[in-house]
């Protein structure tokens, strides 16, 4: 069987390595602060203004004045830190996060990243996604291998608008693990229950052995 939103959010979870400043995007991103493995310390960074997340509250405890840059309310820890959006994006921009972990409408076979709008679609922008994808020392892509009509988001070249070019280092679907490598993509990992025939089949993008 393919992983679901939450097996998702564990396999990227993964990714994380102790000591490491990481952004988390909307969506199923979101999700991988419930799975850092336990005695391992990750600090998440938050475009609005906020360094060390805690994890999602419980119902009756939420702050409706303690969101993450979704929209979404978290919760804090005893080393929270607050700063406005500037010194948020110059963290972004000068190289201090390690890790952004981001949905994805659309990538394509050089780690072209398409995942903030729909032409003909109302959208409220681009948000914070075009600094990650330029700043951040690594970005992995946390999504479905396919869209609602069964075409596949793993394409040659993206069809929709560009959140940034040769940005993406691995992908990470409902299917299994990809990695971006000269000449296409490289399967690293199947789902539990994906054969490899079927991961090749929901795949329009180059893979290479």
């Amino acid at each position: 069987m393919p992983w679901d939103r939450n097996q998702l959010a564990a396999r990227a979870a993964k990714e994380l390595q102790d000591g490491m400043y990481v952004n988390l995007g909307i969506g199923i991103p979101t999700l991988v602060a419930n799975y850092i493995p336990e005695g391992m310390t990750v600090t998440l960074q938050s475009e609005n203004g906020m360094l060390g997340i805690g994890p999602f509250p419980l119902a009756g405890e939420e702050d409706a004045d303690l969101i993450n840059a979704g929209k979404q309310t978290i919760s804090e820890l005893p080393h929270s830190a607050y700063f406005d959006s500037a010194q948020s994006f110059a963290m972004i921009r000068g190289g201090k996060i390690a890790m952004a972990i981001l949905g994805a409408m659309e990538v394509s076979e050089n780690g072209d990243l398409a995942n903030w709008m729909i032409p003909g679609k109302l959208v409220k922008g681009m948000g914070g996604a075009m600094d990650l994808v330029a700043g951040v020392k690594r970005v992995v892509v946390v999504m479905d291998h396919t869209n609602k009509h069964g075409d596949s988001k793993v394409l040659h070249e993206c069809t929709l608008p560009l959140t940034g070019k040769a940005c993406v280092h691995r992908i990470i679907t409902n299917l299994g693990v990809l990695d971006v490598v000269p000449g296409g993509l490289k399967i690293v990992e199947l789902a539990d229950g994906v054969t490899e025939a079927e991961l090749r089949a929901a795949t329009e993008a180059t893979l290479v052995d």
